[in-house]
């Protein structure tokens, strides 16, 4: 979902539980646009338990790594553990800063929906200022993609780009903010990407 549209649709919840709440909270939340939300990076990836924060390629991988990974492949378990680092971007035109409470966030990789979780986190981010909310994902790729050992060190590469570009992954998430009305999640669900891919 584009950010504008899910920011509008956060305003209006706002709006709705200001009126209910009556016209002196609205002081407190005047001017409230919403935050932006992108993956900015990634640290500390390994995949079967090899690190792959220096590795660019399956080329760059030693003989002892890939006959490792073809042994974590042939049981099933290739886990990829990545820590990714989501920007939550408090644009400069609100008025008040903002809390993030936390994320429920579905994981997906190639556009497939893989595992789920929940961050909690305690960001206070001033307007014009931007927060990191690190996701700690452990995903068995095994279980979710049937292919060679070649392509999942891509995928994983991919994901985990140590450089601040993780590509073919996706969070769709739910934040949840604090508000002087007490915290209230999103709407709905939005898609966060890699800031070098689209917002």
């Amino acid at each position: 979902m584009h950010p504008s549209i899910s920011r509008v649709k956060l305003v209006a919840l706002v709006v709705a539980l200001v009126a209910v709440t009556g016209c002196q909270t609205m002081k407190g939340l005047e001017g409230f646009l919403g935050l932006d939300f992108a993956i900015a990076g990634a640290t500390d990836p390994s995949l079967a338990g090899v690190d792959i924060s220096s590795i660019r390629s399956p080329e760059q991988m030693s003989t002892a790594d890939m006959l490792r990974l073809g042994s974590a492949l042939l049981r099933k378990k290739m886990n990829l553990d990545v820590t990714l680092h989501v920007s939550a971007n408090n644009p400069a035109g609100n008025s008040i800063d903002a809390r993030v409470l936390g994320l429920d966030w579905v994981l997906l990789l190639d556009d497939r929906e893989t595992i789920s979780g929940v961050t909690k986190s305690d960001i206070l981010i001033p307007p014009g200022a931007t927060g990191d909310i690190p996701v700690v994902v452990s995903v068995n790729l095994a279980e979710f993609f049937d292919t060679g050992v070649t392509d999942l060190i891509d995928l994983a590469l991919a994901v985990s780009d140590v450089r601040g570009s993780p590509k073919r992954v996706k969070l769709k998430a739910t934040p949840t903010i604090d508000t002087v009305l007490g915290p209230i999640r999103y709407p709905e669900p939005i898609t966060i990407v890699s800031a070098t891919v689209g917002g």
